[in-house]
């Protein structure tokens, strides 16, 4: 797949990777490499320029987190906007309500408009209607990295949930740690190409030692 913007710049380049149902893929490499462009490709957030991109499953993307969001109405009522959003039935959404408010950590602030929220409430309810949308393709950018650590603990084990669910996932991630670590699988995009592609624990290997500073740079 490619995708480019306007003449100059070319996000993604002759990019073509499989995910198998069930499996966890990582994808690393440095800032503006074409990490969260790939993603929003899969996620049909963005159209490709060329190629095609196919998916299997309901998506659950945890990329821009609350973008569904209308800033003037409540929590209650973002949840079933975004819920809605997200593929998920009313139905579904009023039998999840009260585990999506709990795991947000919600419950005194659920009635109050959005744009009173800090940020990190915001992000809290905007996880946790997606991973409440009974996902079959679940994809992650940097969202792990927000919130308290209490919060990001909570986030990780609903993570290992879904692997051991069979849900298939796509992480991106700065941390080399956590890709190593989650992902059974990784890709490293650079400027826009794949640089390599195979075991986590290799790739992350193969970009620590060719980028320098690599965990700096991200």
């Amino acid at each position: 797949m490619r995708r480019a913007w306007g003449d100059e710049f070319r996000a993604l380049e002759d990019v073509t990777f499989k995910v198998d149902r069930g499996e966890t893929l990582g994808i690393i490499g440095r800032n503006g490499s074409g990490k969260s462009t790939a993603l929003k490709l899969i996620a049909g957030v963005t159209a490709p320029s060329s190629g095609k991109v196919f998916v299997t499953g309901r998506v659950s993307p945890l990329i821009e987190l609350g973008a569904g969001f209308h800033a003037d109405l409540t929590g209650r009522e973002n949840v079933h906007l975004n819920g809605s959003i997200l593929g998920m039935s009313q139905r579904e959404i009023d039998e999840q309500f009260d585990a999506i408010v709990e795991f947000a950590e919600l419950q005194d602030f659920i009635d109050t408009p959005v744009k009173r929220y800090s940020s990190g409430m915001y992000v809290r309810l905007g996880f946790a209607v997606a991973v409440h949308s009974n996902p079959e393709v679940l994809l992650i950018d940097e969202v792990l990295s927000v919130g308290d650590a209490f919060f990001q603990e909570k986030c990780l084990a609903r993570m290992h949930q879904f692997q051991v669910a069979g849900t298939t996932i796509i992480l991106v991630s700065h941390s080399a740690e956590m890709i190593t670590n989650f992902c059974e699988r990784a890709i490293w995009l650079d400027h826009g190409r794949l640089a390599a592609d195979g075991p986590a624990g290799q790739v992350v290997d193969e970009y620590m030692a060719t980028v320098p500073h690599a965990a700096e740079a991200g």
